[in-house]
C-alpha cells in the first residue's frame, strides 16, 4: 500500500514538474531538455560545414551569425548576392572565420537547373557537405478563393520542389560519404492548417511529410540524419516578403513584431536541435506552443478552438490589423466569403 501511495505521488510530481515546465516553453520539451542538460552547439558543430540556404536576412541570418560563433564554415545561399556579402562580413567579423571559411553561392531555390552546378561549387571549395539547412523560402498573405493559381504553385515549387532539388542533390553526396545532416526548416503551418496561407501550409505539410518518409528510408544509416524545426511567429520579414492574392502584388504588412519570438532566440534554439539531433522541434511561445500538443491529444476540441481564432485572424487581416495577433479582436463585421 505504501508502495502505491509513493509510486501514485512521484507520479503527480512528474506530471506538475512537465506542466510547469510547458506553462514557462518556448519550445517542445525535449528542446527544452536539450537547451538545460544536451549537447552545446558550440562544441556539436564546430568545423562542420554548414550549407544555409535563406541566409541574407530574417532567421537565416541570424543562423548564419550564430553558426559562425560556432565556429563553422559557411556556404552562404539565396538570390541576394549584395546581401549575402553582407552576412558573410558580419559572419567575419563576429568569429575566428577566415575569408576562405565563409563561400557565398548565389541560388534561386525555383532555377532547379542550377542546383547541381552549385553543389560543385561547394565541393571543389570545402570538398564536403556535413549539414544541408534548408531555410529558403516564402510566406503567404491571402485567403484561398481569392488566390490564383499561379501564386499556389509558385508557393509549392519554391518551398517544397526547390527543397527537394536541393535535398536530393545534397542527401546523395551524404550517403556515398557515410555521414550528413539534412536539417529542414519548416513551421508551425507544417503540422497545423493556418487560415490566409493555404498554398504555404500545403507546402510545408508536403515537406514534413517528406522529412517522415526520409527518416524512415535513412533509419539504417546512422550516419545520415534528417531534422525537422517547425518555428511559429518570428520577428523576420517573412511577411513583408509574402505572396499575395497574384503575382507581383505586395502584401498588406501591418505586423506587430512585438508580440513575436526574437530571431536571435528561434535561431539559437534551432542550432540545439541541430546539436542533439532532434528529428522534429516545436519552437513557439505560449500560449500557441499549446496549440500543437492539443492538435496530437485533442484534435476535435483543437480544432473548434481554432476556428474560433481563426476567424479572428481572418477579420483582423480585412480590417487592416495584424493578422498574426490572435488576441486583437477586430471591431469591423465582415460576412463569411
Amino acid at each position: 500500500m505504501d508502495l502505491l501511495f509513493w509510486t501514485a505521488v512521484v507520479a503527480v510530481a512528474a506530471f506538475l514538474i512537465q506542466i510547469f515546465r510547458l506553462i514557462r516553453a518556448d519550445g517542445d520539451l525535449s528542446l527544452m531538455w536539450a537547451e538545460a542538460f544536451g549537447a552545446s552547439p558550440a562544441s556539436a558543430l564546430q568545423g562542420k560545414v554548414v550549407w544555409l540556404t535563406g541566409a541574407s536576412g530574417g532567421i537565416g541570418e541570424q543562423l548564419a551569425y550564430q553558426l559562425a560563433e560556432c565556429g563553422c564554415r559557411l556556404v552562404l545561399s539565396s538570390r541576394k548576392e549584395d546581401e549575402l556579402e553582407r552576412v558573410k562580413k558580419t559572419c567575419l567579423e563576429r568569429s575566428n572565420l577566415s575569408s576562405a571559411d565563409v563561400l557565398v553561392i548565389p541560388l534561386d531555390l525555383l532555377d532547379v537547373d542550377s542546383h547541381k552546378e552549385c553543389l560543385q561549387s561547394v565541393l571543389r571549395h570545402f570538398g564536403k557537405v556535413d549539414v544541408l539547412l534548408n531555410n529558403g523560402g516564402r510566406s503567404q498573405r491571402s485567403l484561398f478563393l481569392d488566390t490564383s493559381l499561379a501564386v499556389i504553385r509558385s508557393l509549392m515549387e519554391l518551398n517544397y520542389i526547390g527543397t527537394v532539388s536541393l535535398t536530393l542533390l545534397v542527401l546523395r553526396e551524404m550517403v556515398q560519404c557515410g555521414h550528413g545532416t539534412v536539417v529542414v526548416v519548416n513551421s508551425i503551418a507544417g503540422i497545423c492548417g493556418v487560415p490566409l496561407a493555404s498554398g504555404y501550409c500545403a507546402s510545408k505539410h508536403a515537406l514534413m511529410g517528406l522529412c517522415d518518409s526520409l527518416q524512415i528510408e535513412l533509419g539504417r544509416q546512422p550516419g545520415i540524419k534528417i531534422l525537422s524545426v517547425c518555428p511559429g511567429p518570428v520577428q523576420s520579414n517573412i511577411v513583408k516578403n509574402a505572396y499575395a492574392e497574384e503575382l507581383g502584388k505586395p502584401a498588406t504588412h501591418n505586423e506587430n513584431e512585438g508580440h513575436k519570438m526574437a530571431t536571435t532566440r528561434c535561431a539559437r534554439l534551432i542550432l540545439i536541435a541541430m546539436a542533439n539531433n532532434l528529428l522534429e522541434t516545436w519552437i513557439c511561445s505560449q500560449p500557441l506552443l499549446l496549440y500543437p500538443y492539443m492538435l496530437q491529444y485533442l484534435p476535435s476540441l483543437c480544432r473548434a478552438i481554432s476556428l474560433m481564432f481563426g476567424q479572428r485572424r481572418i477579420d483582423n487581416f480585412r480590417s487592416g490589423l495584424d493578422a498574426d495577433d490572435y488576441f486583437t479582436r477586430s471591431t469591423c463585421k465582415t460576412k463569411s466569403t
